[in-house]
């Protein structure tokens, strides 16, 4: 196992990794919609998007966020309702409502543009290490280091680290290797070829190590076996019961407190009906569980409480739903 400073300890070494690098990224970097901006708002945007999905899922979502929420102070006048409108889909909902918050604070601290500043952005809601230094590199050009999925396995590759980068030692180690890497000058094409280069060559199991334009610098003898991250914790299995309510023309909907909070759900029931077969049972990932939504029909004598609320059923493709509730209702008013 290498420090950083065991493997770019001299200046020369840096510079001529970088160039490299941004030689290679000049021919085979992919052309991004957040890549043709240098708006602060915009870029925050896109990494708020990209946390845990994929870039060909992000594109058209960014670009109808950006036509709806052209800039902070549309999206911090927003109603919530209409930001998890425009996010459904996307999923991990507290991203959107982090963005809003966001928006606001920055409306109402600073006016309505970020400051460039890592540390002044890196106190907005939902905004770590990571998403700050990548507005202040990619907006601002600041020389701030970035560590994301992809360049935690470049750098844990590039410097043979063999224990865990998901642990207080493994994210030191990584962030002082992206320090030890970054330019004082050119910050975001850097960032961005070093971000391509794992997404594009330095994959995770089978790494195209023959493509790599900075293979001469890797210490790994073994690269697909590295990161190394600890023992993921054991799926949990979840049954979550439901009920399918619907009226002439109309259904029986729920406002979220929980999981999907501000979002419209089927009504929750206590407990799983005994001796009743569900009308329908869908299984759908969260996270480190695996839920299955089972979905009953609704007794008569079950009143609505306060968060419940009949919706014409021409309204719900306006409505801030959850993504499996949503699939859900499809499948059971088709039937209908």
């Amino acid at each position: 196992m290498s420090r950083p400073a065991d493997v770019f300890d001299r200046l020369a070494d840096r510079q001529s990794f970088r160039r490299r690098l941004n030689r290679w990224f000049a021919s085979y970097g992919r052309d991004l919609p957040w890549r043709r901006t240098r708006d602060p708002y915009a870029i925050l945007v896109s990494e708020f998007m990209l946390q845990q999905t994929q870039v060909a899922a992000v594109i058209p979502y960014y670009q109808r966020w950006l036509e709806r929420f052209p800039d902070f102070a549309v999206l911090a006048r927003a109603r919530e309702s209409e930001v998890l409108h425009a996010w459904q889909g996307l999923g991990y909902y507290a991203r959107a409502r982090h963005l809003h918050a966001a928006a606001n604070v920055v409306r109402q601290k600073f006016y309505g543009e970020i400051p460039p500043d890592a540390a002044t952005i890196a106190q907005l809601p939902g905004v770590g290490r990571y998403t700050a230094g990548a507005v202040a590199s990619f907006a601002f050009e600041l020389p701030e280091p970035m560590v994301d999925t992809n360049i935690a396995r470049v750098l844990a590759r590039l410097t043979n680290y063999n224990q865990p980068i998901d642990s207080s030692a493994g994210r030191d180690h990584l962030w002082a290797a992206a320090a030890a890497l970054v330019p004082k000058i050119g910050s975001r094409k850097h960032n961005s070829a070093l971000m391509e280069l794992g997404a594009l060559v330095c994959l995770p199991r089978r790494p195209r190590c023959t493509q790599c334009p900075v293979r001469q610098f890797c210490r790994a003898p073994a690269p697909a076996l590295l990161p190394v991250r600890r023992r993921k914790p054991a799926t949990i299995h979840l049954t979550e019961p439901h009920t399918f309510r619907r009226g002439r023309d109309r259904i029986l909907l729920e406002r979220s407190s929980s999981r999907w909070r501000g979002m419209w759900i089927l009504p929750r029931l206590s407990r799983v009906p005994e001796r009743t077969a569900p009308l329908l049972q869908l299984d759908f990932p969260f996270t480190h569980h695996r839920v299955t939504l089972v979905v009953f029909a609704s007794s008569a004598v079950e009143l609505p409480n306060e968060r419940q609320k009949w919706f014409p059923i021409g309204a719900l493709p306006h409505l801030p739903l959850a993504t499996p509730h949503r699939r859900a209702l499809a499948q059971l008013l088709a039937r209908n």
